[in-house]
């Protein structure tokens, strides 16, 4: 079964699909980073990318702030955040778990909001955004008109914080998965997801999300006048055997010095698509 890029859906359709699928899972994505061991070496590694950008007094956006696992380490650091999602459902729980996490101080406002359209915004408006969670993924085709939105909101030396699905970092993790659509819907499909990166050409997909690679990254951010800082897998020795990290995880000694090289790993260059998803941080390229 072939598969043409003219019959994907619309970028309209498609963040629509989104929106919908966030609103019906509800509390189910509150526990993707603490339900099992993976899932907390993600959010550690999340957690230490971001803690070098974060100081007292900041104005932050948060975009995709789902439940609000980073609202609350906003917070803790001392920041001022206007908290978004594309989720009405997903904007309530934040307000609900943020609250109960004695956090709600820090919260500035909350907004339904499209990666792809932040002009309610004025310019230099924020010190930080971030985008854990994968929203630059979920703008499709409109990618470069979303960053170069974020940018723009940023103050001269603001920066964004962001995550975007890993093309070949998915394709390891899930590979009985992609097998499967090889399989099912021929080969030609998996090839236009190889080749692009959007799982929309994958016809009974229940999510669909464009993935990245690091080149592909570094190209996007150039192009939005921006420039890269940093960048890192999500997760890279924590995707292999869950009953050795279960192990690591019972011995505090053991478990910090894991994470420990967790995090450098990740930051690897070699690394840094080797995971589900890719982080990066970026800022306005000088104008000097």
């Amino acid at each position: 079964m072939a598969s043409n890029t003219a019959d994907l859906p619309s970028s309209d359709r498609s963040v629509e699909a989104i929106r919908r699928y966030y609103d019906a899972l509800a509390e189910g994505e509150e526990d993707r980073l603490t339900k099992d061991v993976a899932g907390r070496v993600s959010f550690e590694i999340h957690r230490r990318f971001l803690r070098p950008y974060l100081s007292e007094g900041q104005r932050v956006l948060e975009i995709g702030a789902g439940p609000g696992r980073f609202t609350t380490v906003l917070a803790e650091h001392g920041a001022c955040v206007v908290v978004t999602d594309i989720s009405p459902v997903q904007l309530r729980l934040n307000e609900a778990n943020v609250s109960a996490a004695g956090a709600e101080r820090a919260v500035e406002a909350r907004h339904t909001l499209d990666i792809r359209d932040t002009t309610r915004f004025p310019g230099d408006a924020f010190d930080l955004v971030l985008a854990y969670g994968g929203p630059l993924s979920y703008a499709f085709d409109q990618e470069h008109q979303a960053l170069a939105g974020l940018l723009r909101i940023l103050k001269p030396e603001g920066v964004v914080v962001a995550s975007v699905m890993s093309l070949w970092g998915s394709w390891r993790a899930r590979l009985p998965g992609a097998t499967q659509v090889a399989i099912r819907h021929g080969i030609d499909v998996a090839d236009a997801v190889i080749r692009t990166g959007d799982l929309r050409h994958i016809p009974d997909a229940t999510h669909v999300c464009r993935m990245f690679t690091w080149e592909q990254i570094i190209d996007l951010v150039t192009s939005c006048g921006g420039e890269v800082l940093a960048g890192s897998a999500s997760n890279w020795a924590s995707l292999e055997e869950p009953s050795v990290l279960a192990e690591i995880e019972r011995s505090a000694p053991l478990w910090e010095r894991f994470l420990a090289y967790e995090t450098s790993a990740c930051g690897s260059l070699g690394a840094r698509e080797g995971g589900t998803h890719i982080l990066f941080a970026a800022r306005r390229r000088s104008s000097t």
